[in-house]
């Protein structure tokens, strides 16, 4: 254990405790990362199974194929925004934990717990979302229950397979986005050879669309699932080469190199289907494969979709139960959660929690449910990333401020335009959180 103190000015000094944790998660192992396995893990954990989920609810809610545009373009806004303040922070605590850290250090313990407790909560949800877009391409044509059948089996699975300690290594990460890259230029290239029997993407409204800003603003939330990856490089704090250097480059890589894909991915996907098939569709990059003529590629697509996923359920399930046992060794979560097993250096309890609640989603919620409900977990865990970015001094900044405001501001207008049922849910979730911690706290 090693105490650190948070620089904050407005608040009474207290020292921080920070959990050496193994597989990644403390500030205390070999630093044998270098920029390049750090953009390939960053990759891995944005180019995953979210390009292949998010963009039919998005569609659904944006109503056209420019509105679906403006809202990617509004999402990635917002990401960047994030991401400047995120790496800038790395820079100066360049220890894992991510906005947890952050908050603790510049806005106090009640911050660092919001921001812990969102991505928690946040992650949780993707982990659903992550079985069920699997069971969506592994068994496209089995119907609901079936779909959430084989999505429980994966969660169990896996979290089993977590149990035992393996975890994923940069030079995995690399073999995925590699991977999931060939199956997403398949998809473009499919959408190029559709685009020539249709109208082009701006077809058509899309099917139940909302439509106008308040579309657009919702699509932009669900989309910005997709873009929520480059937190994990910032987790790497103790495992990078010249962290305060590299953590902010390989964000901007990253970054950079996911936009242009998604980007391209939408392109396609509205040339080959047009806004309402690809709103309707459960399985939309397949689907545009398919309406290219090129039934060989289905499968392909399928395999990249499934497999993606998994990779992304394994990882999430790993990094959702180490966030959670570090919370409940610091006080945050219940102490029952924080034990780690001591063969395995698992978190074995705060894993099984992590799933037995994963199950729960899988079983009630949908697709667009749950990546609407990640949604409002993980921006709030960014809200209070940019707000404790506003804190630094100018001698720790490497952004304009202004990048801070609009991130900020931007994630506080994307809840909002969440579905209703979805922030509703998040905010009950949310005080349920913030309750429990007054009551350990009191205890």
């Amino acid at each position: 254990m090693e105490t650190r103190y948070r620089h904050g000015a407005h608040h009474r000094r207290r020292p921080f405790t920070a959990c050496r944790y193994p597989a990644g998660m403390s500030d205390g192992g070999a630093r044998t990362l270098r920029l390049g396995g750090a953009v390939w893990i960053g990759l891995a954990a944005m180019i995953g199974a979210g390009v292949f989920a998010a963009f039919a609810p998005a569609a659904a809610a944006a109503g056209s194929a420019p509105a679906l545009l403006g809202a990617l373009l509004v999402a990635g806004t917002v990401a960047f925004c994030n991401a400047s303040s995120t790496a800038q922070l790395a820079a100066r605590y360049p220890a894992a934990g991510g906005a947890y850290v952050y908050g603790r250090e510049r806005l106090g313990e009640w911050w660092g717990f919001g921001a812990g407790w969102s991505f928690v909560v946040g992650k949780t949800a993707s982990c659903a979302a992550m079985a069920l877009t699997f069971a969506a391409y592994a068994v496209p044509d089995a119907g609901a229950a079936p779909q959430k059948a084989v999505a429980a089996l994966a969660v169990v699975a896996l979290v089993g397979v977590n149990l035992l300690g393996i975890t994923r290594t940069a030079a995995v990460a690399r073999v995925l986005v590699v991977l999931v890259l060939g199956v997403l230029a398949v998809v473009v290239a499919a959408g190029a050879v559709a685009a020539g029997g249709r109208g082009g993407v701006g077809d058509g409204p899309g099917a139940s669309a909302l439509g106008g800003p308040y579309g657009v603003l919702q699509a932009a939330g669900l989309l910005f699932f997709a873009f929520a990856g480059y937190a994990r490089i910032a987790t790497l704090g103790g495992e990078v080469r010249e962290p305060a250097r590299t953590i902010p480059r390989a964000i901007g890589i990253a970054f950079a190199v996911a936009f242009g894909v998604y980007l391209a991915v939408a392109l396609a996907a509205l040339a080959a289907l047009g806004p309402e098939r690809l709103a309707g569709s459960a399985d939309p990059l397949s689907a545009v494969v398919t309406a290219a003529g090129w039934g060989w590629a289905a499968p392909v697509v399928g395999v990249g979709a499934a497999l993606s996923s998994l990779g992304a359920l394994l990882a999430l399930v790993a990094g959702v139960g180490r966030t959670a046992s570090a919370m409940g060794q610091e006080g945050d979560l219940p102490r029952m959660l924080g034990p780690v097993h001591p063969r395995h250096s698992v978190p074995v309890r705060a894993e099984l929690a992590v799933g037995a609640v994963v199950l729960v989603l899988v079983l009630a919620t949908d697709l667009r449910g749950a990546i609407a409900f990640s949604s409002f977990g993980v921006l709030l865990y960014y809200f209070v990333a940019n707000a404790a970015a506003l804190t630094q001094p100018a001698p720790e900044r490497r952004y304009p401020r202004a990048l801070a405001v609009v991130g900020a501001v931007g994630c506080v207008v994307l809840v909002a335009a969440l579905p209703p049922v979805a922030v509703l849910v998040g905010l009950a979730v949310l005080g349920l959180g913030f309750g429990g911690r007054a009551l350990l706290r009191r205890a």
